[in-house]
């Protein structure tokens, strides 16, 4: 037996991948803390429980949700264990990079990351017309989490570095609610859009 899996079994504290706590993350944003879910698991993998039943994604850990949206169809289409794989190594390196809890990093990146106001249609006499209208905070998540994923699948294609690495990038940035994240500049954009439509 190892000793970080000594160490664990010791405290009786369930770590992500048998390192990172779930303990002391807050979600500072109230209308995402119901729904952004940071239930403590060793291996984020509910074999898909959740899919038969509406609304039970909540109750899906957010770094599983994560590794589902990397899994889009293409290269990793249905490839769950390197996806497991891609966020793990990721958030070793956003460990090494900032000195922080990564999924506190995830947690962050995510609140950054999420519309608040998006736009709706409207067809009225013939004539379709644009209406502002509040994101329900599941819509948010959902949002957030395909902007991280398709960004950082984005920036690696073509380039030398890895998807792991871009994936890393991406999550500090929105992390620190910069505009290079892809995530915060689409969340940036879709309230833009939605502020001239109201």
């Amino acid at each position: 037996m190892s000793t970080t899996t000594q160490t664990a079994s010791q405290t009786g504290e369930i770590k992500l991948f048998q390192k990172w706590s779930f303990k002391e993350i807050k979600v500072n944003d109230l209308g995402l803390q119901r729904y952004l879910n940071l239930t403590p698991m060793v291996v984020p993998h509910s074999m898909g429980r959740h899919e038969h039943q509406r609304f039970r994604k909540a109750n899906v850990n957010i770094v599983e949700r994560v590794i589902n949206d990397l899994m889009r169809p293409g290269k990793n289409s249905g490839k769950k264990a390197r996806a497991v794989n891609i966020v793990k190594q990721a958030l070793e390196i956003i460990n090494l990079r900032t000195g922080q809890n990564p999924v506190e990093v995830l947690v962050h990146a995510v609140e950054n990351s999420a519309p608040c106001e998006d736009t709706t249609r409207i067809s009225y006499g013939g004539v379709v017309y644009h209406l502002s209208v509040d994101v329900a905070p599941q819509r948010r998540i959902d949002l957030a989490v395909r902007h991280i994923t398709a960004g950082a699948r984005a920036a690696s294609a073509n380039t030398p570095k890895s998807v792991e690495e871009c994936l890393a990038d991406e999550l500090v940035l929105a992390a620190n609610n910069d505009i290079k994240s892809a995530g915060v500049a689409k969340r940036h954009e879709i309230e833009r859009v939605a502020q001239s439509s109201r």
